[in-house]
């Protein structure tokens, strides 16, 4: 049996979405910038996929730009802050990506930005009346907080911050790799001058996403080049993700209270589960249904003799999982996140992270082998 159980990494194609691309290669192959006939229909599709998004966050199609993926997202949001807009003081926490904590330590070094790091609580939940009191300080202000902590789950009170941050001028720039197409977002209703999304968190292609800038947010191009992108990034567009990631966020909003209760109950077995199957096992940050991110399960099991081997036990039984995030599971450095908030790091944690695809029989089969090598470590 394959069990996968590392959706946060990356999620499986959707047909629909491979469809969808394909028919696109055969058909609507044109550079976008070309004027014939074959760019035309290119430029074409690229809009429509603008459209269909702007039409889901409730934003104006010229506030979304397409981008290779959350990464280039975050770092375009960040870098052109301080660059465009005078940003002196980037806010933000020890467990972001690393797609935000390198290039804010990156802005502090080049470009002399202060730096501030929020407090967290115990269970990883940011401390709100330290932020606004980093918010009280001076300088033109940036806070980039993920709604969405991929390793940990903990979801951030993106409203309540958004607010803090338009009390005290401050911009706010928010990582929704995570939490885009899981969560509904009115961008009307939330105050957020940056967001960002990820094609391969949501069942589609790698490769692509975009960054929601809001439009009296006016910054330069982060890539330089054509003119693609109204100007703001140079580079021919990758018209077949493009689409595809507008299929993807179409699906995962059409059906997404059924995939929501269908993944928050699959979450909660596995919880329950490994509470009754296994001593002493624990679970990192906030696991509350309304301050949890309910694709995201991270535990942390009881101390073994062989701790190390869990992930490599589990690929050998078939069960794909991660012991953080993907982005930095091949360095021995562990995990950024679990040292942020004071982890054991004797004790071996294991993220499991859910998709519509799965189902209760494979967390059985999972915690039924959990069970074995626990037993079998501590024996």
């Amino acid at each position: 049996m394959d069990i996968y159980f590392d959706n946060a990494a990356t999620s499986p194609l959707a047909k629909e979405v491979r469809d969808v691309m394909v028919e696109l290669m055969d058909s609507s192959f044109g550079n976008p910038s070309s004027i014939h006939k074959k760019g035309r229909e290119a430029k074409v599709v690229i809009e429509n996929a603008r459209k269909a998004i702007a039409n889901l966050l409730n934003v104006s199609p010229g506030e979304v730009f397409f981008t290779s993926g959350g990464t280039e997202a975050d770092n375009m949001a960040i870098v052109c802050s301080v660059n465009d807009l005078g940003i002196d003081h980037i806010i933000t926490s020890r467990i972001e990506h690393h797609a935000v904590l390198h290039t804010a330590e990156r802005m502090e070094q080049q470009r002399d930005v202060k730096l501030s790091f929020v407090d967290l609580k115990p269970d990883g939940q940011v401390d709100l009346d330290h932020l606004k009191s980093l918010l009280e300080e001076d300088g033109k202000t940036l806070v980039s907080l993920m709604h969405g902590n991929n390793e940990i789950g903990n979801l951030l009170p993106i409203a309540e911050v958004g607010a803090m941050c338009k009390e005290h001028g401050a911009l706010f720039h928010s990582d929704t790799v995570q939490t885009m197409g899981h969560y509904p977002f009115d961008l009307q209703e939330i105050t957020v001058d940056f967001i960002t999304c990820s094609a391969h968190k949501i069942h589609g292609p790698k490769g692509v996403g975009f960054l929601y800038i809001r439009n009296d947010v006016s910054i330069k191009p982060f890539i330089c080049g054509g003119a693609q992108e109204r100007n703001m990034r140079g580079g021919t567009e990758n018209i077949f993700g493009i689409s595809a990631l507008a299929k993807a966020f179409k699906l995962a909003h059409e059906d997404m209270e059924v995939h929501r209760t269908h993944i928050e109950g699959l979450k909660s077995y596995m919880i329950e589960s490994l509470k009754n199957n296994i001593s002493g096992v624990e679970f990192n940050g906030n696991i509350e249904t309304d301050n949890s991110l309910y694709t995201v399960l991270s535990v942390l099991f009881p101390k073994s003799s062989t701790s190390e081997m869990m992930l490599f036990n589990l690929d050998i039984a078939g069960i794909a999982a991660s012991g953080g995030s993907a982005c930095t599971s091949g360095s021995n450095q562990g995990s950024h996140v679990l040292k942020g908030i004071g982890t054991d790091q004797e004790r071996p944690a294991v993220r499991f992270s859910f998709s519509r695809f799965n189902t209760k029989e494979e967390i059985d089969f999972c915690v039924a082998k959990l069970t074995e090598l626990i037993g079998a470590n501590n024996n």
